[in-house]
């Protein structure tokens, strides 16, 4: 795949390895290039310590995928949006977003690469974002090594939660280091030696010992919003490994709605949503008014798919 640039107005006498720079062509690609082809000015090759000119086309390939041990099977996959750039996948929960030991295949990762396999193309799995096992929603990911960095510095994403209980505050940020708890390799709990950690809510909907939450994560800690939740003592419905309750739904109440992201392919912020699966959006019936603060949700980001 090739990638074409022009040099911009600013950039005019400066050397090629800082017009990458600032075109933010990461070092490691670079060199990867520099091992291929090359770079081309016009169409003739240049190396990076030539001087550039405003309005240059600049043009590189990008270098071919490195081997993945990632096993690529023909598994159910709803892909949310795609471009040449970025792709948006809807995980299911009870699906691991890559092969672990515990998940050696049947993952997101494994019906990506049978996406790829069926369409006849060659890829790896390279996701930008990721979710738990059991939490259900949108992941973005990254279709090749030039977008991965740009993606991830602006990818932003939206939950939706049920809680049990209500927080004190209606709304507000939950600032609260993050740390493992002792003795375990798993559980996460609040504590002055854990990272630091922050998640911006709002409660939508309240009433019947649930309530309906929006979230955004301002840092991105393992297990984060489980464990903030737990710790303001309205755990996740269903988190039995936090506090919550298994009676009402069989997993955690958390599903990923929405990832805005601004796509290299055109420059333009991107917004792709997902509805709650079935049951999420049961246990939200029990609560009162949900259904019309699940509309104003929805509404406040578009009405799904992507939209500039």
């Amino acid at each position: 795949m090739w990638l074409h640039f022009t040099v911009p107005e600013r950039c005019d006498g400066w050397r090629l390895r800082d017009v990458l720079r600032r075109l933010e062509i990461s070092g490691r690609l670079s060199r990867a290039v520099k091992r291929g082809p090359g770079f081309f000015l016009d169409g003739t090759p240049a190396h990076t310590d030539i001087a550039c000119r405003a309005g240059q086309t600049l043009a590189f390939c990008l270098p071919d995928e490195p081997p993945t041990s990632v096993l690529p099977q023909p598994l159910p996959l709803t892909v949310c949006y795609e471009d040449e750039h970025a792709a948006v996948l809807y995980k299911p929960a009870g699906m691991a977003v890559h092969p672990t030991r515990g998940y050696p295949d049947g993952t997101l990762a494994n019906a990506w690469l049978g996406c790829l396999q069926s369409r006849g193309q060659a890829g790896v799995f390279r996701p930008v974002t990721r979710l738990d096992c059991g939490t259900s929603g949108l992941v973005l990911c990254a279709k090749n090594a030039f977008s991965a960095p740009l993606l991830a510095k602006t990818a932003q994403k939206g939950y939706l939660a049920l809680c049990e209980g209500e927080p004190d505050a209606p709304c507000g940020v939950v600032d609260a280091p993050i740390g493992l708890a002792e003795g375990s390799t798993v559980v996460r709990r609040v504590c002055a030696q854990g990272r630091p950690s922050r998640t911006q809510y709002a409660v939508l909907a309240a009433g019947g010992g649930l309530c309906l939450v929006g979230i955004r994560l301002l840092t991105g800690r393992t297990h984060q919003i489980r464990v903030h939740f737990a710790f303001l003592g309205c755990p996740l419905a269903g988190d039995g490994l936090y506090g919550g309750s298994r009676l009402r739904i069989a997993r955690q109440a958390l599903h990923c709605a929405r990832v805005s992201f601004i796509s290299p392919k055109d420059g333009l912020l991107h917004t792709v949503q997902a509805p709650l699966p079935p049951d999420m959006a049961a246990l939200a019936g029990c609560i009162p008014g949900a259904q019309q603060a699940l509309a104003g949700f929805w509404g406040a980001g578009g009405p799904g798919g992507s939209v500039p």
